[in-house]
């Protein structure tokens, strides 16, 4: 070998010593690509849900367990960004609506299947709005799909293309179609046409023959104890990286219905989430177990959520015709020091809340509206101008045929933050001279209570569809299946009923955003003259998650994390 030959070698060894050195150093030094745990679908995560569901067809059914695993498992035209209250394509890619705000054509996503491999299409639109607007076949959603007093007109243009046509404006918009899961047409049509849709889906239906179009489908389900959901492979999302969504590959639903076993799962690391805000009473211990680094802790803001207090206003029962009267609903709103119920409840983590919406749903607060006062003494002249009198002096009220001015409130049971509230309302009202009894029951026998209208009232919360009050019409309305103190009535039951369901009309159709509130500004004063339900506070929303979970953002609004489950991956 030559001397020059010998430089060459030497010349090239040294560069390439040079090279892995560097190569070396930098990937020491320089920082590190995201890891591929970071989006790569894998792994298990459990959360909590408190109750059993009834079913899991959510057309038949507004409990939340059933509405729970519908979002987890089914898909919207669009969706509501519970972050940021805006809407976004989901199953639409895109939608156009006519001047006069009477058409929305909606171009739906191309490529979409079904879980078992059935392409998705407009045809499927079509069923869906078809069976959720038949009350006939079990529906709980045909106010949803119906806008000024007739349903939405929809066909399909074509494979990709749907069609809406409605009887008059609706403010919201499109808004509403997040609330109407799409069901499949091929699974579903022949329950529907042979009069057995209502009982579709049912529990002990094999998940194999429930096709879903959401990030995950139904893998079992064991009565009182869990759900398991596994990674839907069809799944349509993707990552802004192109990574299949979700990114775990098994969600499981612990049934808990005690808040207390809840919370101390989650501090112990058996679940990972909670179904939603954790409670006042677990502050201390989940506060401890995030210091020990096994938990993240998040305050996201006042809730929207809160528990309410109505009425069975549709009662034929004569002993407890008092509840039917407005002066003695609203005795018990004056009876109650609501700054007091938030320390009692939540340990001051709440706010005073009288009105029908939320404080932190600003844009549809009352205006020139006072709160109702604290006022025991006022209450006591309104019970006494009913005739409602202690005549044998032993503290409690009777009317005069000596019926005693006592009522039951049902709760669910392990929901200690709603026994606990009612029994401080117990307190309240025994100093003007009312009783109340609280009844514990489980969440499906309370509603079944309210179904069949065996009750005096209630304490339960409900998750609202929207911010929006036209989108939430089948409450307002008297006609409404969730008009709660008097669902579905054929004609308004009362003239201030009546009122409220023109107005509200009204308020649904008009396109001016300041003219919308001043009407419903109307229909706030309406019902706080009248009480059919009552609220006393709005929750701080502290949201607790395993430290195995990536950091998340949590929404106010229940479920806090698993509105967004197909985004949720374990930590790294």
């Amino acid at each position: 070998m030559t001397t020059t030959s010998r430089r060459v070698r030497t010349l090239v060894l040294l560069v390439l010593a040079i090279v892995v050195v560097f190569y070396y150093v930098w990937h020491r030094r320089a920082p590190s690509p995201p890891s591929q745990s970071r989006t790569q679908p894998g792994g298990a995560i459990t959360s909590t849900v408190r109750g059993e569901p009834v079913t899991f067809n959510r057309y038949v059914n507004q409990g939340f367990p059933t509405h729970l695993i519908s979002l987890l498992t089914q898909a919207r035209l669009v969706r509501i960004n519970r972050m940021t209250d805006q809407v976004e394509p989901w199953l639409a890619s895109s939608w156009t609506t006519s001047a006069d705000g009477l058409t929305v054509a909606l171009a739906l996503r191309s490529g979409v299947t079904w879980s078992d491999g059935t392409p998705f299409t407009a045809d499927d639109v079509v069923f869906s709005f078809g069976v959720a607007g038949d009350g006939g076949a079990g529906s709980v959603m045909t106010d949803l799909v119906t806008v000024g007093a007739r349903p939405i007109g929809v066909r399909a243009d074509g494979p990709a293309r749907v069609v809406l046509t409605l009887a008059q404006p609706y403010a919201p918009g499109v808004r509403l179609l997040d609330a109407l899961p799409i069901y499949p047409k091929h699974a579903l049509e022949s329950a529907w046409r042979t009069g057995k849709f209502a009982e579709a889906w049912g529990l002990k239906t094999p998940p194999a023959e429930i096709p879903c179009l959401g990030p995950f489908v139904l893998g079992s389900y064991t009565p009182g104890q869990r759900v398991v959901l596994d990674r839907n492979p069809r799944y349509w999302r993707r990552d802004t990286s192109g990574v299949a969504l979700p990114y775990v590959d098994r969600l499981t639903l612990e049934i808990v219905p005690d808040r207390n076993a809840e919370a101390l799962r989650l501090v112990s690391g058996q679940v990972d989430l909670l179904q939603d805000q954790i409670r006042a009473d677990d502050y201390r211990e989940v506060k401890q177990a995030a210091d020990a680094g096994r938990v993240r802790l998040t305050n996201a803001g006042p809730s929207h959520d809160r528990y309410m207090l109505w009425f069975n206003l549709g009662s034929r029962d004569a002993s407890r015709r008092f509840l039917l009267q407005d002066d003695f609903r609203q005795a018990v709103s004056l009876a109650v020091q609501r700054q007091g119920f938030a320390d009692a409840v939540y340990l001051g983590a709440a706010d005073p809340s009288p009105f029908p919406v939320p404080p932190a749903n600003r844009d549809w607060q009352p205006t020139g509206v006072a709160a109702p006062a604290y006022d025991p003494a006022r209450a006591s002249a309104l019970l006494d101008g009913l005739g409602l009198l202690d005549r044998n002096n032993d503290g409690l009220r009777e009317d005069a045929n000596g019926h005693p001015a006592r009522f039951s409130v049902l709760v669910q049971v392990g929901l200690t933050e709603a026994q606990k509230g009612m029994e401080f309302l117990r307190d309240q009202l025994a100093h003007v001279g009312i009783g109340l009894d609280v009844v514990p029951m489980d969440f499906g026998s309370v509603m079944q209570r309210w179904q069949q209208g065996d009750y005096d009232a209630i304490y339960h919360h409900l998750v609202p569809t929207d911010t929006d009050p036209a989108s939430n019409l089948d409450w307002w309305l008297s006609r409404g299946s969730m008009h709660m103190w008097h669902p579905a009535q054929k004609s308004a039951a009362t003239p201030w009923e009546a009122e409220i369901d023109a107005i509200m009309a009204r308020q649904a159709a008009t396109l001016d955003a300041d003219e919308r509130r001043r009407q419903f500004t109307e229909v706030q004063k309406i019902f706080l003259a009248h009480n059919p339900v009552i609220y006393f506070v709005a929750p701080h929303v502290l949201v607790a998650t395993s430290t195995r979970v990536a950091p998340v953002t949590p929404a106010v609004t229940p479920p806090q994390v698993l509105w967004a489950a197909d985004e949720i991956r374990l930590a790294p």
